[in-house]
C-alpha cells in the first residue's frame, strides 16, 4: 500500500470511532459503520431517478422492475471497489487517480469530473426548488438561491461530526420510504403483476422507448460522484489501518452498510415505479412533469380513489426532502473532486461555497435564458444524465485498473475473476450510456 500525502475529507476523516476487531459484539459493530451507505444511498434517489421510475411505470407498468433491480445488483458491486479503494489504499478514487497522472491530464480529468459533479448537483438543485415551488409556490429562482442553505446545513452538521449528518440522512430516507410505502399501499396495487415484474423479459429488447427509459435507468443509478464519494466516507471510520484483521473486518462491515442501504434505495425507487405503474399506467400525459404528477394525484379521473391534496403534498415533500439530501451529499463528492484533482486548500466554508458555486452560476445563466420554465428545468435534468454518461467510463475503467494494482492494494487486490467482471461490466455500462447521449439527441 501507498501512504497518502493529506487526508480525503479531512475533517472527517478517521473521525468515528469502531469497536476492537476483537470484540464480539456485532451490533454493536454493524451499528458503527453503518452511515456512509446511507449517505451514497441517497444518490440513487434523487430527481433524476424520480423521472425514470415514474415514467418507466407509468408506460409500461411493473415490466422495468427487473431493470432496476439489475442496476442496484451493477451498483453494489462498484461501491464495493470504491470502498476497498478507501479502506485499503487510504485514498478516494480523485487522490489515487489523480496521483497516477501528469498533470495536463490531471486537469482536463479534474474539468470532466466537475462537469459531471455539476450535473449531479443540479438535479438535486431543480428538484428542490420544484418541491418548494409544489409546496409554498415559491419562484424557481427563489428556490434556487435557497439552496445555498444546503451548504450551511452540512457546516452545521459537521461541526457536530459526521455521525450527526449520517443520521439527518438516514431519517430522510426512513421519511420518504414511509411516504411512498403510504401512497402504494392506498394504491391498490396488484402483488401479482408486481412480482412478475422482477422476472427478467424480453420487452427491452422489442421495444425501443423500454430500451431508453431502461438505459435511463441505468444511467441514473450507476453514477461517478457516488464512486468519488463512498471511497472517500469509507475512511471515516477510526481504527487500527496497520492490522489486517481490523481491515479485513472493516472492509465486511462497510459493505454490509453500502448493501443494507443501497436495498434500501432500490425499494424507494421500486416503490416509485410501482406507485407510476399502478396509478398512471395508461394515463401517460400525467407524467410529462413533476408538476403533472403532482396535479394527477389530486385528480380523480386518473388515480381514482387515491385523489387528494394530502396525495400531492406527500409527494412533493418526498421530492423536497430527496432534493434537498441529494444536494448535500453531491456536494460532499464535488469537494472531494475538486480537493483530489486539484489539491488546493481552502477553509471550509469557502470550499463548501465553491463546489456550490459551481452549481448554481450555470443553472441560473440557464434559467434567465429559458425564462425559469418548469418544463425545461426538468429537461435540464434528464439532459445531465447526458455529462454523466459520458464521466462515467473515466470513474468505472480508473476505479478497476486501480483496485487491480497489486502495488497499491497489496493482499487485497482484485481476483482475476473479479477483475475480468469488473472491466466487463464497466465496458458494457460505457456502451449502454453511449447509446443513451445517442438516443437523446
Amino acid at each position: 500500500m501507498q501512504p497518502r500525502s493529506r487526508q480525503s475529507l479531512e475533517e472527517i476523516n478517521q473521525s468515528v470511532a469502531v469497536p476492537d476487531v476483537h470484540q464480539t459484539a456485532f451490533w454493536r459493530k454493524f451499528l458503527a459503520y453503518s452511515g456512509p451507505g446511507a449517505l451514497v444511498a441517497v444518490g440513487y434517489m434523487d430527481p433524476g431517478n424520480w423521472l425514470t421510475s415514474l415514467a418507466g411505470g407509468g408506460q409500461f407498468q411493473y415490466r422495468l422492475l427487473t431493470v432496476l433491480a439489475l442496476a442496484i445488483i451493477v451498483a453494489m458491486f462498484m461501491q464495493a471497489l470504491a470502498i476497498k479503494l478507501g479502506v485499503v489504499a487510504r485514498q478516494d478514487l480523485a487522490q489515487a487517480i489523480a496521483a497516477k497522472l501528469p498533470r495536463p491530464i490531471r486537469y482536463a480529468l479534474w474539468i470532466l469530473n466537475e462537469v459531471a459533479m455539476m450535473a449531479t448537483d443540479m438535479t438535486g438543485v431543480i428538484g428542490t426548488a420544484i418541491a418548494l415551488k409544489l409546496l409554498f409556490g415559491l419562484p424557481l429562482l427563489a428556490g434556487i438561491l435557497l439552496t445555498i442553505a444546503d451548504v450551511l446545513v452540512v457546516l452545521l452538521f459537521l461541526r457536530f461530526g459526521i455521525r450527526r449528518v449520517e443520521f439527518l440522512v438516514l431519517a430522510a430516507i426512513i421519511s420518504v420510504g414511509i411516504i411512498f410505502g403510504l401512497e402504494v399501499g392506498r394504491a391498490h396495487v396488484q402483488v401479482g403483476q408486481v412480482m412478475l415484474g422482477l422476472v427478467p423479459n424480453s420487452l427491452i429488447i422489442k421495444n425501443h422507448t423500454a430500451l431508453v427509459l431502461s438505459l435511463g435507468i441505468l444511467g441514473a443509478t450507476i453514477m461517478p460522484h457516488n464512486l468519488y464519494l463512498h471511497s472517500s466516507l469509507a475512511q471515516s471510520r477510526r481504527y487500527d489501518y496497520h492490522d489486517p484483521l481490523q481491515v479485513n473486518e472493516a472492509l465486511r462491515f462497510a459493505n454490509w452498510d453500502s448493501t443494507v442501504h443501497l436495498i434500501a434505495a432500490f425499494l424507494i425507487n421500486a416503490l416509485l415505479l410501482v406507485l407510476g405503474g399502478t396509478l398512471f399506467f395508461g394515463h401517460t400525459t400525467a407524467l410529462a412533469s413533476l408538476q403533472a404528477v403532482f396535479n394527477g394525484l389530486k385528480n380523480p379521473a386518473i388515480v381514482g380513489a387515491l385523489a387528494s391534496p394530502f396525495m400531492s403534498w406527500l409527494f412533493a415533500l418526498a421530492l423536497l426532502i430527496t432534493g434537498l439530501i441529494s444536494s448535500i451529499t453531491s456536494t460532499l463528492a464535488g469537494q472531494i473532486v475538486m480537493e483530489g484533482y486539484l489539491h488546493i486548500r481552502l477553509p471550509l466554508w469557502q470550499r463548501r461555497l465553491l463546489t456550490r458555486a459551481v452549481t448554481l452560476i450555470p443553472i441560473l445563466i440557464i434559467g434567465f435564458m429559458v425564462g425559469f420554465s418548469d418544463a425545461a428545468f426538468e429537461n435540464l435534468i434528464i439532459y445531465a444524465q447526458v455529462a454523466l454518461s459520458v464521466a462515467l467510463p473515466f470513474t468505472l475503467l480508473p476505479l478497476v485498473a486501480l483496485t487491480n494494482n497489486r502495488q497499491l492494494m497489496g493482499a487485497h487486490v482484485n481476483r482475476p475473476a473479479v477483475t475480468w467482471l469488473s472491466y466487463g461490466l464497466a465496458g458494457i455500462i460505457t456502451i449502454l450510456n453511449i447509446y443513451l447521449v445517442y438516443s437523446l439527441f
